[in-house]
């Protein structure tokens, strides 16, 4: 649970937690967030996801300043260890940012990605793709009951793949949305399971509510409250939208959809908090959104039978390359005009 709330400001602590979630780093610093607070700390010694750290510092406004690291340690967790050898696996395959792209959308990993491609993302509105995000969760949680039905009763199948969908988000780092994800939709398959219709309102503030009673510092978490804006509206515009877009290519329009539904709530939070919008954001998610599935299937193949068979898995991941490829090209476009 977040503690940031219960210190003034200019009040020295110390804190000592486990890292949930992975650092982002810059050319001379990493930023991480602990228990509530985020703080910089130097790029080295590298604090990485599982990783347990004592630091002191100072109180302001949720930050820690004159931040000091005390001690680290290195998470020996299984679930760590296997994370760490998948993205290392994936680092010493593909160039970068190809490699940072692919471990981005299959574990949420942003720590390693180059700093001018962070910058790209960002200012053309694609950044939810590549750390991790409800979108991926939403796609595992589909993908796993899709292979379990064939398997087992839909009622066993649901069971698995709830299991599942939070190994993930274990793996993936608990972050405000892979969490606001994984909680709706095991809401919504434990309604299917019980034979009970799933009010989609009803779930979100569910979730909205145990979400803030477990960390109310997420009330004012620009991350938390855009994954509930854009899931809202998705939810009152995506339909409409679609209805609107019977011109469009069905393989382009889900993407280009979904864009737009989720840019009408979130647009003027971004403006308003950032003070920048890109007008091609949603083109841009229409031409990118539909290498996702296929990167992140090809980087869990990839980088789990890579542990194993490095050279299949090898094989496997460079065929992402010119999904990542074309990824790249329309982002780094978007910018350029």
């Amino acid at each position: 649970m977040g503690l940031s709330s219960n210190y003034r400001n200019g009040q020295a602590i110390k804190i000592t937690s486990r890292v949930l979630q992975e650092p982002v780093r810059y050319s001379f610093k990493q930023k991480i967030d602990l228990l509530g607070f985020y703080f910089y700390l130097p790029l080295y010694p590298e604090v990485n996801y599982g990783d347990a750290i004592s630091v002191k510092g100072k109180v302001k406004n949720g930050e820690l300043i004159n931040t000091e690291l005390i001690s680290i340690s290195s998470g020996n967790n299984f679930l760590f260890g296997f994370r760490k050898k998948i993205i290392a696996f994936y680092r010493k395959t593909l160039p970068e940012p190809h490699a940072s792209l692919v471990a981005g959308i299959t574990l949420g990993s942003k720590s390693q990605i180059p700093e001018k491609f962070w910058e790209d993302l960002k200012k053309s509105g694609v950044i939810h793709v590549v750390v991790a995000s409800g979108m991926n969760v939403t796609f595992v949680a589909g993908f796993l009951i899709n292979l379990l039905t064939v398997f087992l009763s839909r009622k066993k199948a649901l069971i698995f793949a709830i299991l599942g969908i939070w190994l993930y988000v274990a793996i993936s780092g608990f972050e405000a949305p892979l969490i606001r994800a994984g909680i709706m939709i095991t809401f919504a398959f434990w309604a299917q399971g019980a034979g009970r219709l799933s009010f989609s309102w009803r779930v979100l503030l569910i979730t909205a509510l145990i979400m803030l009673i477990y960390d109310p510092s997420w009330t004012f978490d620009i991350g938390f409250i855009l994954s509930f804006v854009a899931t809202a509206s998705l939810m009152l515009f995506q339909k409409r939208v679609n209805n609107y877009l019977k011109f469009v290519p069905s393989f382009l329009k889900e993407g280009l959809s979904t864009s737009i539904a989720a840019q009408i709530g979130v647009a003027p939070i971004l403006f308003v908090t950032f003070g920048q919008f890109n007008i091609l954001s949603p083109a841009v998610n229409m031409l990118i959104l539909w290498t996702i599935p296929p990167i992140m299937i090809l980087g869990a193949m990839g980088g789990i039978l890579g542990l194993i068979f490095p050279f299949l898995g090898r094989l496997i991941l460079y065929l992402s390359y010119p999904l990542t490829w074309w990824f790249n090209l329309c982002v780094s476009g978007s910018t350029s005009l």
